[in-house]
């Protein structure tokens, strides 16, 4: 079926094509930072849970204001470890969601050594951050500015979010965000929404099935 097809059957439905918001880059560099060197290479794969975590922020537009995910990401189930939300892309919302994906995944002795790869932004150079991270036995790791393709698995994310939930949505406030998306996250995302990486299971059920089997982990 041709798109001009397509095209001619919605008018005459009265349907309109929903449209995805380009989402707004945060990335904005701390050149008085030296960034970290980048230690997955564009491999998001992992073999085992907490070897490799991507993380990314990004803004939820509302009728009151922006909101803002911070998100941490296990690449061996693409289980959302940490989802932390405000109303500033601060170092501050970076930490909540690095000590949500800690207290998730069990403490420090569980994560000890994992690669936590983002973007080169200033929120991921920032004291606080750093220092959290060096605490926890974090090895960061980031990949170059304006290439989206060194962060891919954190950018995915976020475009189903988008595709999933925000172009779905009008926000009245930042709460209002805040619910919806928590829901989705914890509640659809984690434990229902199927991947292809994870063999086409919820990332908590590819975890709680490969656990049984660790050969095959």
């Amino acid at each position: 079926m041709s798109e001009k097809t397509v095209a001619d059957s919605m008018r005459r439905q009265g349907l309109v094509a929903r449209k995805v918001k380009r989402r707004n880059g945060l990335t904005r560099q701390d050149k008085t930072k030296a960034p970290f060197p980048d230690l997955l290479r564009r491999d998001f794969t992992a073999t085992v849970i907490n070897t490799k975590w991507v993380g990314d922020i990004t803004e939820i537009p509302t009728a009151a204001g922006k909101l803002y995910l911070a998100t941490v990401i296990d690449l061996y189930s693409r289980r959302l470890l940490g989802a932390a939300t405000s109303r500033h892309p601060d170092a501050d919302l970076a930490c909540a969601a690095i000590r949500m994906a800690i207290a998730v995944r069990g403490g420090l002795d569980a994560i000890r050594g994992v690669i936590f790869h983002t973007d080169r932004g200033s929120t991921y150079t920032a004291d606080s951050f750093t220092t959290l991270c060096r605490n926890s036995r974090i090895r960061q790791s980031m990949g170059r500015v304006g290439s989206c393709f060194d962060n891919a698995a954190a950018e995915a994310f976020f475009s189903t979010l988008e595709w999933e939930v925000l172009s779905r949505h009008e926000f009245t406030d930042p709460d209002h965000a805040q619910q919806v998306v928590a829901e989705w996250c914890f509640e659809f995302y984690n434990t229902h929404r199927r991947h292809s990486s994870a063999a086409m299971m919820a990332p908590v059920t590819f975890e709680t099935t490969t656990a049984l089997q660790p050969e095959a982990a």
